[in-house]
C-alpha cells in the first residue's frame, strides 16, 4: 500500500538547512497496525505529514496505492486526503458550537454527499457513541471527543488512518479505551492504522514498532501486543454493528 523510499526532508532555517528526515525507507502493507516512535524532534510527525499528503518530501520516492505521489498536483492531493485517508490528532479539532454528528458529517460536506447524517451516524455507532450524537464538545469527556474525531476520521471510509499523538491529552484509562476503538477499527474493518508517539504504552499496543532518531529510521520490529502479552479480554471495545454503513459518494 505505501511504499518510501529514500525520503528527505530539508527544511531552511534562516541560513541553515536542517535535514527533518535523512533517508527514510518504509514499506507499510494494507491492514498493518503499526506505531512510528521517536523523541521529540525524531522527524516522525514529518514523516507522518508526508505520508498523509500533508507535506512534500524534498527528495525520495512515495508510492501509496501505485500513485507516484510526488507528481501529483495539488487537487490531486486534495483528492487523495479525502477519498483514502482519514487523520486523528493530540487537539481533537472539533468546532465549539457544533454537535457530534455534524462534525462527523464534515468530511461528506466537502465531497457534496448525500445521506451525511446517515453516514455520520454510523461511524459515531462504531465508536460508541450512538447515545452522544447531539452532543457538543462542552458536553463530552475527552475521551468521547477523541471518539468523535476518529469517527470524523472513517466516515469516509478511509482505507489508511493517520493518529499522530491521538492520547496525548488523555489519561491512562482514557488513552488505553481510545486504543481499544482504534483495534477495533484495524481487526473488524481492515483499516490500517499507524500512530506517531513517543509514549511506549501506545506503541507496545501496536503490532508493529518502527522508531526514528534523528531522521533515519533505527528500528523496525513486529510487536506482541500488550493486550495481547497480558491476556487482557477486550471490555472497553465499542459497542455497535461492526460494518459501518457505506459512505454517500
Amino acid at each position: 500500500m505505501i511504499s518510501l523510499t529514500g525520503i528527505t526532508k530539508i527544511y531552511t532555517v534562516g541560513t541553515q538547512r536542517v535535514a527533518a528526515l535523512n533517508g527514510v525507507d518504509l514499506e507499510i502493507e494494507d491492514g498493518e497496525f503499526l506505531s512510528i516512535m521517536g523523541p521529540s524532534g525524531s522527524g516522525k510527525s514529518t514523516l507522518m505529514n508526508i505520508i498523509g499528503c500533508l507535506d512534500r518530501q524534498t527528495d525520495g520516492e512515495y508510492i501509496l496505492d501505485g500513485l507516484n505521489v510526488r507528481r501529483l498536483v495539488d487537487n490531486q492531493l486534495a483528492t487523495l486526503r479525502n477519498r483514502r485517508l482519514g487523520f486523528v490528532f493530540q487537539s481533537f479539532n472539533l468546532l465549539p458550537r457544533m454537535s457530534a454528528i455534524d462534525q462527523v458529517a464534515l468530511p461528506l460536506l466537502y465531497r457534496g454527499a448525500t445521506n451525511r447524517k446517515r453516514a455520520a451516524a454510523a461511524a459515531l455507532n462504531l465508536v460508541g457513541l450512538a447515545d452522544r450524537m447531539d452532543h457538543r464538545p462542552t458536553q463530552l469527556s475527552g475521551g468521547q471527543q477523541q471518539r468523535v474525531a476518529i469517527a470524523r476520521s472513517l466516515v469516509t471510509r478511509p482505507a489508511i488512518i493517520l493518529a499522530d499523538e491521538p492520547t496525548g491529552a488523555l489519561d491512562s484509562k482514557t488513552s488505553m479505551d481510545v486504543m481499544a476503538v482504534f483495534r477495533s477499527l484495524n481487526e473488524e474493518l481492515g483499516i490500517t492504522i499507524a500512530f506517531v508517539t513517543h509514549e511506549s504504552i501506545v506503541a507496545n499496543y501496536t503490532r508493529r514498532i518502527v522508531s526514528l532518531l534523528d531522521g533515519k529510521v533505527v528500528g523496525d520490529r513486529p510487536n506482541v501486543p500488550s493486550y495481547e502479552r497480558d491476556g487482557e479480554k477486550m471490555e472497553n471495545a465499542p459497542a455497535g454493528a461492526a460494518t459501518p454503513a457505506e459512505a454517500p459518494s
